[in-house]
């Protein structure tokens, strides 16, 4: 947003030219200010890193398996969908989602393809959990084990991954 900001000003004081500020500025910057974002005031606890798969910022109960994605959020549960890897099967939970989380794969994987083309926060490849879909848990480095329904949040413009609910801002661009 600075960016975008500092290139406006430099243009309204005839610094630049609209031409250039638009190339002081990228896509990804853009991208970025389209999504949902955290509040990261309050200094939440980060349990992992895993690949920026499709921007934005999700918050839900850890949900290990499709049926209970969809079952919960019909609920009105606002649910993250974490797999190993997801394949066809786990499309209606993935739309069910508020966001995606794998421990295997990266941008061009079945998760993050469909996430990004719906829109989707997801957040694929983080190999530092232990994901265990029968116990229906994932164990985070340094022995941090989360069950099906605790809070998680996940950040698809950087690829964090927290423990319980951190505060999201709309899109400035929304805001606007």
């Amino acid at each position: 947003a600075a960016a975008f900001l500092i290139a406006v000003n430099l243009v309204d004081e005839g610094v630049i030219s609209p031409d250039e500020a638009l190339e002081r500025v990228n896509g990804n910057q853009l991208a970025q200010l389209m999504f949902p974002q955290f509040d990261l005031a309050g200094t939440p606890k980060r349990i992992a890193k895993g690949m920026n798969a499709s921007p934005g910022a999700a918050v839900g109960k850890a949900v290990f398996d499709s049926y209970t994605a969809i079952k919960w959020s019909r609920s009105g549960e606002r649910v993250i969908l974490i797999r190993r890897e997801t394949n066809p099967d786990d499309l209606g939970g993935m739309i069910a989602a508020q966001g995606i989380l794998t421990s295997r794969g990266g941008k061009t994987s079945h998760a993050a393809v469909v996430a990004r083309g719906m829109g989707k926060t997801c957040v694929c490849g983080a190999e530092e959990l232990d994901v265990d879909t029968k116990a229906r848990r994932f164990t985070a480095p340094g022995g941090l084990v989360v069950e099906e329904g605790d809070l998680i949040s996940i950040d698809g413009s950087t690829g964090a991954i927290y423990t319980g609910e951190v505060p999201v801002a709309p899109s400035p661009v929304v805001e606007y």
